[in-house]
């Protein structure tokens, strides 16, 4: 069934329209009112101001392929290249690694990566380019004290979303085309009873990054597939929000009470050449989608 609250009609605008190569990670910053966003293949860090309607950047010295909040306003914990690194907006100097995931050099990159609701980092590797079809990637969650390995023999990692109502994480492997869900426990991070929640096969695209919204709806960004859906908790799409750009990469909530809906898009980047955009939109854009008559959630800083 229609998920009623959802417009037909949302409203769909580039809040960024300088493209990014391979744009992903939006985050929000609820004590700043800021959207961090990355470019992997740019090595670009990106912080957006929808009040002021600016775009910074900041230059990286690897590949950041996810972030979360540090314990500081402007401050970062960024997923680059095989490991953790601590990073200042106001003092890029500063950058520290905190921890590696990974030896360096290894053909392998982090990828989609977010906290869980107790403030552990949860984070993938995979072979740098995925059309090679290799599955050398690793799923990981890191907390103050240890690194426990979730899921190894990974091709793409992505789609992780944290239900914290419902103590669900969702989370794909985006060649298989099949979002999985398991039962998470947040005071153990215990991952549990794994099955599946949603098979792409028959729709356009591929599953992509994700989050969750207020009423425990998965939204996932469909790469190739020119849109992004909302899955809902009993696994049917009741919602599709078609976009005019081919290869939209990942979701997330921000802005005013958390009701616009900001989606990166790969633009040059990631191995296969976009599609041009449709009406004037670019791809790799930074979207923001208003008007969709629901809320989300931010992500809890990084507790370790």
């Amino acid at each position: 069934m229609w998920h009623a609250a959802i417009m037909s009609n949302p409203d769909v605008r580039a809040a960024v329209a300088t493209p990014a190569l391979l744009g992903e990670c939006p985050l929000w910053a609820p004590e700043e009112g800021l959207l961090y966003w990355l470019d992997i293949e740019g090595r670009v860090l990106h912080r957006y101001d929808p009040t002021a309607g600016t775009n910074e950047t900041r230059g990286m010295p690897g590949r950041p392929g996810a972030a979360a909040l540090g314990p500081n306003p402007g401050e970062l914990i960024i997923a680059m290249e095989h490991e953790l690194v601590r990073f200042s907006w106001d003092d890029p100097a500063s950058l520290q690694p905190i921890r590696a995931l990974e030896a360096a050099r290894t053909g392998n990159r982090l990828n989609d990566g977010r906290t869980d609701p107790a403030g552990r980092f949860v984070v993938g590797s995979m072979w740098a380019d995925p059309a090679a079809g290799k599955a050398t990637g690793t799923l990981y969650q890191v907390d103050d004290t240890d690194c426990h390995h979730l899921r190894t023999g990974v091709g793409c990692p992505n789609g992780l979303a944290f239900d914290a109502v419902r103590q669900r994480v969702y989370w794909t492997d985006t060649p298989t085309e099949r979002i999985v869900v398991a039962d998470y426990d947040a005071e153990t991070g215990a991952w549990e009873n794994e099955r599946l929640f949603f098979d792409y096969t028959d729709l356009p695209g591929k599953p992509d990054g994700a989050c969750i919204d207020v009423e425990g709806g998965y939204w996932s960004a469909s790469v190739y597939g020119w849109a992004v859906i909302r899955i809902s908790p009993e696994g049917t799409v009741d919602a599709r929000i078609d976009l005019p750009v081919e290869k939209p990469s990942m979701p997330a909530f921000g802005g005013p009470g958390l009701e616009t809906l900001y989606v990166t898009t790969i633009g040059a980047g990631g191995g296969v050449p976009s599609a041009p955009g449709r009406d004037g939109f670019i791809p790799g854009s930074l979207l923001a989608i208003d008007g969709l008559g629901v809320a989300g959630f931010t992500d809890p800083p990084f507790a370790g």
